[in-house]
């Protein structure tokens, strides 16, 4: 694993400390709760050191896990599986009171003011819900208000398998454009093989969140209380990383855990590093966050001219139509052996797509009554896929 010499690492955090202005802090539900349900203590520490972060001039984001597991306790008497999706939203729904009243009452000791967030795939996927989001989120931190970000499980379904809210905390640091995202979990941080299996392997200090040696490092998740893994903290990281935010995966369990984070002292952790250019936050939004609603097959000049040549697509690279989806809607561009290189907003929906497709732009508007726009997908909407995910795309935002 191509981990950063010991000089090297320490100057590394250093120099990242002293930018952090704003920081994610990500908490785990197995630093939370437990079988007994909400360890009241350890949200009083951890609350206790946010505070001081924020009182030092900080801006702190926390995204909480936790609700399903605090409302688990009051629901054991049910009868219902634990597995279903209805008894994990009633859960949430019932855990989540309890969460904020913790936290609430936690911080008010620190006179400082919180606010529940509380955020859907959905929300972030449209545009106009994630700059409101947005918006709302630094408005709070302007204010000196610590925002608690959890998603929305009792109206969420496949949100409740994100990885525990790995992947939301990321795109909330993409979001509030934070400095750092740290993830607290009740693991030390990412070691080069599974301390489970292996009590000797080495910790990893500093390393790359695109390093493929890093990714073969990371694990399924293995909890009762929890659903995300290494696995998903890693792939939190990257997604993080291509919006040039690094982050550090550290145990939530262990008391002062945040001031050592602080600390370009000392040694806690793992530091994952953020690579390459740094995605503007449209195309993060459009390669992170959405979900592509259909499929586009490109012939090999479209595919050449998108990928190397930084152009815009045209109707007349288009071979094939795959969906039912509208203007504006995200899709993939998959070249002719299939493989997806690219994705982006599109101009003209399905139906119109497969009328004009493989023609020029000359013949859009006879064919179709109108033309909205010469291409396909513009390239300011457009992001390219490198080996391990979205990478800067050519053109400006």
């Amino acid at each position: 694993m191509s981990a950063l010499a010991s000089d090297d690492q320490h100057a590394h955090k250093a120099r990242l400390l002293r930018r952090v202005k704003r920081a994610v802090v990500k908490i785990g539900s197995n630093v939370l709760a437990g079988t007994g349900g909400l360890r009241r203590e350890r949200v009083r520490a951890l609350v206790a050191e946010i505070a001081a972060l924020a009182a030092a001039g900080r801006q702190i984001v926390v995204v909480s896990s936790g609700a399903v597991a605090a409302g688990a306790v009051r629901l054991a008497g049910s009868g219902r599986s634990r597995s279903r999706i209805d008894w994990r939203q009633a859960a949430a729904a019932v855990g989540q009171i309890g969460l904020m009243a913790a936290y609430e009452r936690a911080f008010a000791v620190h006179d400082r003011h919180v606010a529940q967030v509380l955020l859907t795939h959905a929300d972030l996927a449209d545009r106009r819900r994630y700059l409101n989001a947005r918006h709302t989120l630094r408005t709070l931190l302007d204010l000196g208000i610590v925002p608690i970000v959890n998603e929305n499980d009792t109206v969420a379904v496949e949100e409740l398998a994100f990885g525990d809210n790995d992947n939301l905390s990321a795109l909330t640091a993409s979001l509030v454009e934070a400095d750092l995202l740290v993830i607290l979990s009740d693991v030390e941080g990412l070691h080069t093989r599974d301390p489970r299996l292996d009590p000797d392997a080495p910790l990893v200090r500093v390393a790359r969140a695109a390093d493929e040696s890093v990714a073969r490092a990371a694990g399924p998740a293995k909890s009762d209380v929890g659903t995300g893994g290494m696995a998903s903290k890693l792939a939190a990281a990257r997604t993080a990383a291509a919006a040039g935010i690094p982050t550090l995966i550290a145990d939530g369990t262990r008391e002062g855990v945040l001031a050592a984070i602080f600390d370009p002292a000392a040694e806690t952790g793992t530091l994952l590093l953020a690579d390459g250019d740094r995605l503007a936050h449209r195309k993060h939004w459009i390669a992170y966050t959405l979900k592509p609603a259909g499929d586009l097959h490109l012939d090999a000049g479209a595919e050449r001219a998108l990928a190397k040549g930084g152009r815009s697509l045209l109707p007349s690279g288009v071979r094939g139509v795959v969906g039912a989806f509208g203007v504006g809607d995200c899709v993939r561009c998959l070249g002719p052996d299939g493989r997806e290189f690219a994705r982006g907003l599109v101009n003209y929906g399905a139906a119109e797509l497969d009328k004009i497709k493989g023609l020029h732009t000359r013949d859009i508007e006879r064919l179709l009554g109108y033309k909205g726009s010469d291409e396909v997908i513009h390239r300011d909407d457009l992001v390219l896929l490198g080996g391990a995910g979205p990478t800067a795309a050519q053109g400006t935002t």
